[in-house]
């Protein structure tokens, strides 16, 4: 579980979910309820480095939640890691664009999880300018308007509008796949809330 939220604070129900392990990008009020998850798990508060966690290798990369080194709303972490084959990245809530140096070190990443909200992360065209950089295969868009919500955000279809309907994929709230149903061609993945 990466950054689970409370639900109550923002306005949306809080999640429903076990977890070995949980990783907070950053200790805001809206990321870092790890009370609401059940299991026995470890808990990750914006690290950085290389973590090794219930054998699990994370990389934690040290990012800001603002355009102004963190001056405004403090750092923010990137966690990369893989299972079962397939390399995720978690930008959390990235307020700024990346450098070259910082996206080579993350190495080739099959699922990147990106802000795309703007207001307090990057926005929709920053977004679109970071994800054609990393090239991931697949691409899920998070942090953004959703209905109830009390957070003000840009929403989703601001996002969506200049790519091809033929690459959005509305895959329900949780979806099984393994690294051979992967294709070359990069695909957004839109989960319903």
């Amino acid at each position: 579980m990466i950054d689970p939220h409370d639900g109550k604070s923002i306005g949306i129900r809080p999640p429903r979910t076990r977890a070995d392990i949980i990783l907070i990008t950053h200790d805001h009020y809206d990321h870092n309820a790890s009370r609401v998850v059940k299991g026995e798990h470890a808990e990750v508060k914006a690290a950085e480095g290389e973590l090794d966690i219930r054998g699990m290798t994370i990389n934690a990369f040290k990012t800001y939640h603002d355009e102004v080194q963190g001056h405004k709303r403090g750092e923010n972490s990137i966690y990369c890691f893989e299972m079962d084959g397939i390399r995720f990245c978690h930008l959390g809530d990235l307020g700024h664009t990346l450098e070259d140096d910082l996206i080579s070190e993350m190495g080739n990443i099959d699922i990147l999880f990106i802000p795309i909200g703007g207001v307090t992360t990057i926005n929709a065209e920053q977004a679109k300018g970071i994800i054609a950089r990393i090239a991931p295969r697949i691409v899920v868009p998070m942090h953004y308007r959703i209905s109830g919500l009390g957070l003000v955000l840009d929403n989703l279809e601001n996002f969506l509008k200049d790519i091809p309907e033929d690459l959005i994929y509305r895959v329900g709230n949780e979806i099984d796949f393994i690294h051979d149903d992967m294709v070359e061609d990069m695909e957004y993945w839109v989960f319903s809330m």
